[in-house]
């Protein structure tokens, strides 16, 4: 980055920083993950440069000879890693992939039904402060009282309330969907169905999570989580979607463009297509599955601590833990493993009765982890840190006499924190682990 530095001396040394923080700390939010460097030259390359307004060889700019290549390109490798005959490579996030999708299937006020937020789903899926509940009718299925999706209740739920469309997708919810029973309950209801794979895409293309192509009329997803590549999306409608309207592809690229946006990123796009033909490989398959095992390791050791496990456990690359019998919020939890290194969210659980801002879980992944080539061992070593943390940090809070009121205030926190002083030690630990697997350049 000479250049960058010679230009901007003050940006430079922040992207350092933040270079740094990744290779010392424990990259463990289940929505983040590491790019291979082919990945980030891809993205970093003049392809920024050109404005590509349009579809491959229907653009509304000349100079396009070279993009229109690369997009086609990008479209092939997608049909055929999920295996799909249909897909458009243009939708610069998750979020304005699924508006899309609405706007292509429904009309404004038509009813949708998706997994309520606080118990997993994402904010596009009909969240009351997103605009798929203000421009459309909202319903919320929600997961049963054991924290396992109750597919008879969605069911039950459906056939009343008749959506026009059906979106199967989580964000916090760590055992497998089941696509067959979506389906029959989509039909059931006459709904559209819809998976948003946001963050199973990478186990989905490796063969070690179920495909909902056979199930499913479309499929979104991101393409920076479990797919390991940059910050992108991607529609994609299956042979049962053209079947039943074979309009259903022309209607999704008028609702990405015109419809939401403009000129494609054809850098992140380019970036796509170099983490797809990387996840087309035996290394890659191997890497999927090392996921989802250091995922259900970690949730078989948290709960030998006596952590609850929303759904009692994982079969996926996350793990959804409800601290309220251990009577400390998930706020301050995430913030002192910062501290010590590991880096994870705090997340609201089903049936939570703190706030947003200050709920009762934490939520942790493991794609980037396994990144660097970590597996079972070093899975275990890191639940042994995170109880070390929780289990100190529970005593100082305790004997500081810190109720929730107090703790809403960031001061207070820091200084609870700062009292627990296994954190240095852990941090210490972490950094070791980190330098014996640093960050990878390839894969």
């Amino acid at each position: 980055m000479k250049y960058l530095k010679k230009a901007d001396l003050q940006i430079y040394k922040l992207i350092k920083a933040e270079e740094k923080r990744q290779q010392e700390t424990l990259m463990m939010i289940p929505s983040e993950n590491m790019s291979s460097l082919a990945v980030q030259e891809a993205v970093g390359s003049v392809l920024a440069n050109k404005y590509a307004e349009g579809y491959p060889y229907k653009r509304y700019y000349q100079g396009q000879k070279n993009v229109d290549a690369i997009e086609s390109l990008v479209i092939e490798r997608t049909k055929k890693a999920f295996g799909v005959p249909y897909a458009n490579v243009q939708p610069l996030s998750g979020s304005p992939a699924n508006l899309a999708v609405y706007l292509g299937l429904l009309k404004p006020g038509d009813k949708l039904m998706g997994l309520a937020l606080a118990h997993g789903g994402h904010l596009t899926h009909g969240a009351a402060v997103s605009a798929s509940a203000k421009y459309y009718q909202s319903v919320s299925y929600v997961l049963g009282k054991d924290g396992v999706m109750d597919y008879d209740l969605i069911e039950k739920l459906a056939t009343k309330e008749k959506p026009k469309l059906i979106i199967s997708g989580i964000t916090a919810y760590p055992l497998q969907l089941n696509w067959k029973r979506f389906r029959e309950i989509a039909d059931k209801a006459g709904a559209w169905l819809m998976a948003d794979i946001a963050h199973l895409a990478g186990l989905v293309v490796a063969g070690v999570y179920p495909s909902p192509a056979p199930w499913v009329d479309v499929i979104t997803t991101t393409t920076h989580k479990t797919l390991r590549g940059p910050r992108g999306a991607l529609i994609m409608v299956t042979l049962r979607g053209l079947k039943r309207d074979p309009e259903l592809g022309k209607k999704i690229n008028k609702a990405v463009f015109p419809g939401l946006q403009g000129g494609p990123h054809e850098n992140a796009i380019a970036g796509i297509g170099v983490a797809l033909e990387e996840a087309m490989t035996i290394r890659f398959k191997k890497y999927a599955a090392q996921i989802i095992k250091n995922s259900e390791v970690l949730a078989e050791e948290l709960k030998k601590y006596g952590f609850k496990l929303v759904a009692g456990g994982s079969n996926t690359h996350l793990i959804l833990v409800d601290l309220r019998n251990k009577n400390i919020p998930g706020k301050i939890v995430a913030e002192a493993l910062e501290e010590a290194g590991i880096v994870l969210n705090y997340n609201a659980v089903p049936w939570d009765t703190n706030p947003p801002f200050n709920p009762s879980g934490i939520r942790m992944g493991t794609p980037g982890i396994t990144s660097r080539g970590m597996k079972e061992k070093e899975t275990r070593k890191i639940a042994v840190w995170m109880n070390e943390v929780v289990e100190e940090l529970i005593l100082v809070r305790k004997k500081m006499a810190i109720n929730l009121e107090q703790e809403k205030e960031k001061e207070t926190r820091k200084k609870v924190i700062a009292k627990v002083k296994v954190i240095k030690k852990i941090s210490q630990k972490v950094k070791k682990l980190c330098q014996k697997f640093p960050v990878k350049k390839e894969y």
